[in-house]
């Protein structure tokens, strides 16, 4: 792609490892021009913090945009994660029209629900909206519990080939056009990524490690936007940041008291060298 600039929309958490902390370092790593549009500031994540402190950026979203709109800049790709409220959404799919050059690739990740619920403060309205962006989607990446809220199929916990196939086809009727579905896993200790592109589906499996960490899915999301933007096939670039992560949660699972997130940093050189093969 001639413009290899990106913009990612998220929230910032200061502390914790995820969201734009994550997204800015990993895909700059790629050798990407990165921008973000941040959608909150957090002192912390949520995730096991107490009294954390936090600020909704949602009004200053529109005016951002305009004056790239003044200024002309447009971007290559756009990359969104976690968005905090429907209102958030809107402004999203604004930006994807007015922000996007003409090649844009527009890779969704439904940042809202894992294990079969939703993350809290989300609902049935947000699901809603939530839908009609990833309609949008080049790329759409959710795991299991995202895809089933969004097409309406059951969640369940254990599942064959036909029930990833139903998902599949579901977001398709959505309008998904390429669709890379997380954490999918047919047999006990092993899990892996189903790529549909183009209407053709593969599976790239690999090692589950026991515990798992926080931010795998940002890291996940940001090295396959960094792989695909760097030329890679998807599934080539949903290979490279599947193995990404389970480097990074090895990392960290050499220093017992990080429980708050997954030491990524230690091993972005592993992640350029796979992106150099």
């Amino acid at each position: 792609m001639a413009n290899q600039k990106i913009l990612t929309i998220q929230d910032i958490s200061c502390v914790g490892q995820c969201s734009l902390t994550v997204a800015l370092p990993v895909i700059s790593a790629c050798g990407i021009e990165t921008c973000v549009l941040p959608s909150a500031v957090l002192s912390t994540h949520t995730g096991g913090f107490s009294g954390y402190t936090f600020r909704d950026l949602t009004e200053d979203m529109p005016g951002i945009n305009e004056h790239w709109k003044k200024e002309n800049i447009k971007f290559g790709a756009i990359y969104t994660g976690y968005l905090g409220s429907t209102k958030q959404i809107d402004y999203v799919k604004t930006i994807f029209k007015e922000a996007a050059d003409t090649e844009c690739l527009k890779v969704v990740d439904p940042a809202m629900a894992d294990n079969g619920k939703l993350y809290a403060g989300f609902d049935e309205v947000f699901v809603e909206a939530m839908k009609g962006l990833c309609s949008t989607a080049d790329y759409l990446l959710p795991n299991i519990t995202e895809a089933c809220l969004v097409t309406g199929v059951e969640y369940k916990a254990e599942y064959d080939r036909a029930y990833v196939d139903l998902i599949l086809a579901k977001l398709q009727e959505l309008g998904c056009k390429n669709i890379i579905l997380t954490g999918i896993s047919y047999s006990e200790g092993r899990t892996g990524v189903v790529v549909f592109e183009n209407g053709k589906y593969s599976y790239y499996e690999h090692e589950k490690v026991a515990k798992g960490c926080h931010g795998t899915g940002d890291i996940y999301a940001s090295a396959f936007v960094g792989a695909l933007m760097r030329g890679k096939s998807a599934y080539d670039a949903a290979k490279i940041a599947a193995d990404y992560v389970v480097l990074c949660i090895k990392e960290t699972q050499k220093e017992e008291n990080h429980w708050y997130g997954a030491r990524f940093e230690p091993v972005l050189g592993k992640l350029i060298e796979m992106l150099e093969q």
